[in-house]
């Protein structure tokens, strides 16, 4: 872990939680925040989604929070659901060690739950202003004991009209609270909100860097069902490569994935904070050397190496920070060199890729992970093309001795095949393996499609265009990639692509559609009765 968080004198559990979360290295917004919101002042960050400010604010609220005390010691406020529930998880994990309870509070969500929570006793408090405000009102939430308050992505909160509610809820705590305003743009309304709340507050301004590497090509492999580690096996086989690296978020996880490879033949390092420079230096020495096909690293770790017969960077774990993308696959396509950028992601990361993608302005091209069919095709023709070579160099002399003594004993046709199943099992190609693919079973659809079973019908007035709708902008898949939608009274049925299924079935399922929580899950062929 990087001596940044060793010296801020947190507490051991704070400590553990990073590292179980596998901090290496603070962003940049988290490195100039931090210190500031530690001493006590009020700080006003003006930084995009995406760069890591949540743990900025996160870790001080934990270091703050006094666990044995079950009041409501620091509220934060976001425009969205989404938002609410993505920040409490974040602090959660930070909190985890030192049991801080925490509670995300939002709209579309049984109040009775909330109720019980909050009863119970919390510590942090997350939520959209209209309902925090709804149960100030109602006297569910006391607010007095908050030391911290976090306004996160305030313009958003503004451009809802939420600034009237922010205010309300804002005159119901301590005046001598921490007031902490996080925003991507500052316009004068949320300037005059931050004169009137913030005490002297310290301005930090982090812009993103939006270039790419234009000589990469880049592509995405949606892993739905099956081992992770499987499909990188599978498009390292397929992938024709010179050196890798492959990026993990952890250092665990770079342990891990190194021991697999190495089980499977793969001359693979790992590149982490823990090794030492001794370490690092024979690890980077038999990378370059070529003695090492694979060097699996944390972002940490491969900041500032300068190879230049990197072919592939492949991004085992997305990054959850987009300016790491950037960094990632700027190890490739270097010295005039075409180089390629392969992210795997599960179908709950698809919205992180879209994030990526926004901030760097790249469309990022999605590739579908290569079969067992797909690899031993592969193989085959670069057996074939590797076999032309050695003819047309006509250097055979010494071995067509070999060749004819073999053919006095068998077949030429059976010689041929057992030198090439000799080159096929050189390259760790197993006949007998399972293919990785998915597969869906028979949900009634037609071929090439998924059948989905939404819990959501025409009492309560769903249209086609509506779900059409909702499919296009919360997952990406075209309006024209949506095959026949069946509306009847409670529940309704929808065709998406396969390979989209996956995603779909993630980002919908006990998502709110029309005011009601529904549920999305794959059809049986016969279904209620229905076709």
């Amino acid at each position: 872990m990087s001596d940044f968080f060793g010296q801020l004198a947190l507490s051991k559990k704070t400590m553990a939680a990073i590292s179980d979360m596998g901090f290496e290295e603070p962003t940049p917004i988290q490195a100039q925040a931090i210190p500031l919101i530690m001493e006590g002042f009020d700080v006003i960050g003006q930084a995009q989604t995406g760069t890591g400010k949540t743990a900025a604010f996160g870790i001080p609220i934990t270091e703050k929070v006094n666990p044995s005390l079950l009041k409501v010691q620091a509220l934060i406020l976001t425009p969205t659901r989404e938002l609410a529930i993505q920040v409490a998880e974040e602090v959660g994990k930070i909190g985890s060690h030192k049991k801080i309870r925490v509670l995300p509070i939002y709209g579309g969500q049984p109040i009775d739950r909330q109720l019980r929570s909050l009863r119970m006793g919390i510590h942090v408090v997350i939520g959209t202003p209209g309902r925090i405000l709804d149960h100030l009102q109602r006297k569910t939430l006391n607010l007095e004991n908050v030391q911290i308050a976090v306004l996160d992505e305030a313009d958003e909160m503004l451009d809802m009209g939420f600034i009237e509610d922010i205010e309300s809820i804002l005159e119901k705590t301590p005046k001598e609270r921490q007031s902490l305003l996080f925003s991507a743009t500052i316009p004068l309304p949320i300037q005059r909100l931050a004169e009137r709340y913030l005490k002297q507050p310290k301005l930090i301004t982090f812009s993103k860097e939006t270039l790419t590497v234009p000589l990469t090509q880049q592509y995405y492999y949606e892993i739905g069902q099956g081992s992770k580690s499987d499909a990188l096996c599978r498009i390292l086989d397929y992938e024709n490569y010179d050196s890798v690296i492959v990026f993990c978020r952890t250092k665990r996880g770079v342990d891990e994935l190194v021991a697999s490879l190495q089980t499977r033949g793969y001359f693979a390092e790992g590149l982490h904070g823990d090794l030492s420079q001794v370490q690092r230096d024979k690890t980077m020495r038999k990378f370059r050397l070529g003695e090492t096909e694979l060097l699996v690293a944390t972002d940490v770790a491969a900041r500032g190496l300068d190879i230049e017969r990197v072919s592939h960077v492949i991004n085992f774990d997305i990054p959850q920070d987009p300016e790491s993308y950037v960094h990632r696959i700027g190890r490739t396509g270097r010295a005039g060199r075409e180089g390629k950028a392969l992210t795997l992601i599960f179908p709950s990361e698809y919205r992180q890729l879209r994030l990526i993608e926004k901030l760097i302005k790249v469309r990022i091209e999605k590739a579908v992970p290569p079969s067992f069919q797909d690899v031993l095709q592969q193989q085959m023709e670069t057996i074939k093309v590797t076999l032309r070579n050695i003819i047309n160099e006509n250097k055979l002399d010494t071995y067509q001795n070999i060749a004819l003594e073999l053919m006095k004993e068998f077949d030429p046709v059976d010689v041929t095949s057992a030198a090439i199943k000799y080159a096929f099992v050189q390259k760790g190609i197993e006949l007998n393996e399972n293919d990785f693919s998915s597969s869906f079973g028979n949900t009634g659809a037609k071929h090439g499609m998924v059948r989905l079973f939404v819990t959501i019908g025409r009492q309560q007035n769903i249209r086609p265009q509506d779900l059409i709708k909702s499919i296009t902008e919360e997952t990406g898949v075209s309006s024209n990639a949506i095959g026949d939608i069946n509306i009847y009274d409670k529940f309704t049925f929808v065709e998406v692509p396969e390979d989209a299924a996956p995603r779909v079935i993630n980002i919908l399922d006990r998502s709110m559609f029309k005011g009601k929580r529904i549920a999305v899950q794959l059809a049986r062929a016969k279904q209620d009765g229905y076709r």
